[in-house]
Parts: structure tokens; C-alpha cells; sequence
């Protein structure tokens, strides 16, 4: 049975933890209200695109109220493989940022980066949740302390409520697949 033991809590809220393409852009001054706002706008749309990526047919048993669930079962399975295709392709095609381990949540991250940065610096942090999702989110950010040698941590600033609701959410799912991955797991044992 899962026992919480292995539960990634950031800010006092759970965390998501990931190998993913990570970039950080210095800024001088804090994100204005409008670049914020089109930060949000962005952000709202890939992290809409990650949701409905991830939303899964059932392939355990088809419904057997519809004649035709065997075949949209099978028409989802392609298609989804038909879209990995092509996020193979693009990211293939693109420059990326080089994955590291992040743990993020709506109030921050913590992530590898080779070089210190001080304390109150402010920029934006690039976060690629997928590689068919060509776009990152851009999270405006203020670099504070509490990050273990060789990370950075940061607090978000200006991500907007809907922004956060959706963070929140993509976090909250990967934790209960982690949670239903171990009980799997130590259900086989």
C-alpha cells in the first residue's frame, strides 16, 4: 500500500518531479502586467494541449453499450500514436533546451543549473512539458533561497489564477498516477 513516503511536497503543497527541457532567461525588471497577461493566455493553451494529450481511451474493456467503442478504441490508439510521430519529428527539428531534473508545483520549482544565481534575481523559466507540445510554459519567476548546491529554487510571480488551477491540476494527476503505479507494484509482490 502506498504510503505517502515517497510524496514531493514544494511550498507546502505537493510537487511534480520530471526530466524536462528547462531554460532560464534573465530579466532586469519584473514582468509587466501585459507581458503577464500573454504569458497566462500561452501558458492556459499548452498546459489545455498536455491535458487533452493525456487524456487516455479506456483499453481495458471496451462498452459494451456502443457498437462502435472497439472502433474509436482503436481510431484513438492511432491517432495517438500518429501524434507521438509527430512529436518525435519536431522535436527532432527544434532546438531544445537541455533536460533537468525540476520539481514543480504552482508556487515554484526547484531545478539543476550549473551556475548560482542571486538570490531576487528575476526572470522567466521555460519549462517543456512534452515534445509534441512544441510551445514551453513561461513562468515568470524571482530566484529565492532554500535550494540545495548545485539547483536553483524560484517562487512564480504573476501566473494567474487559471494558470495555477491548471498546474495544480497536471501536478495532482501525476501524483495519484505515481501513487496507483506503487500500489500496482506492491500488489505483484
Amino acid at each position: 500500500m502506498f504510503d505517502g513516503r515517497d510524496t514531493i511536497v514544494m511550498f507546502d503543497k505537493i510537487a511534480y518531479e520530471d526530466l524536462l527541457p528547462v531554460r532560464w532567461r534573465a530579466q532586469a525588471e519584473a514582468v509587466s502586467d501585459l507581458q503577464a497577461q500573454q504569458f497566462a493566455e500561452r501558458n492556459l493553451r499548452v498546459l489545455q494541449a498536455c491535458d487533452a494529450l493525456e487524456e487516455q481511451g479506456r483499453t481495458e474493456k471496451s462498452d459494451e453499450q456502443s457498437p462502435h467503442s472497439a472502433d474509436l478504441l482503436r481510431l484513438d490508439l492511432k491517432l495517438n500514436l500518429l501524434l507521438d510521430v509527430v512529436g518525435q519529428l519536431l522535436a527532432a527539428s527544434q532546438q531544445r533546451a537541455q533536460p533537468v531534473q525540476i520539481r514543480f508545483n504552482a508556487m515554484g520549482a526547484n531545478f539543476a543549473w550549473p551556475q548560482a544565481l542571486p538570490t531576487g534575481s528575476r526572470g522567466v523559466l521555460e519549462v517543456t512539458l512534452r515534445d509534441i507540445v512544441v510551445q514551453p510554459l513561461n513562468l515568470p519567476a524571482e530566484v529565492v533561497s532554500g535550494a540545495p548546491a548545485g539547483q536553483i529554487r524560484v517562487r512564480f510571480l504573476s501566473l494567474g489564477e487559471t494558470v495555477a488551477d491548471h498546474i495544480e491540476k497536471l501536478v495532482f494527476r501525476r501524483h495519484r498516477r505515481k501513487i496507483a503505479g506503487a500500489r500496482q507494484q506492491s500488489a505483484r509482490k
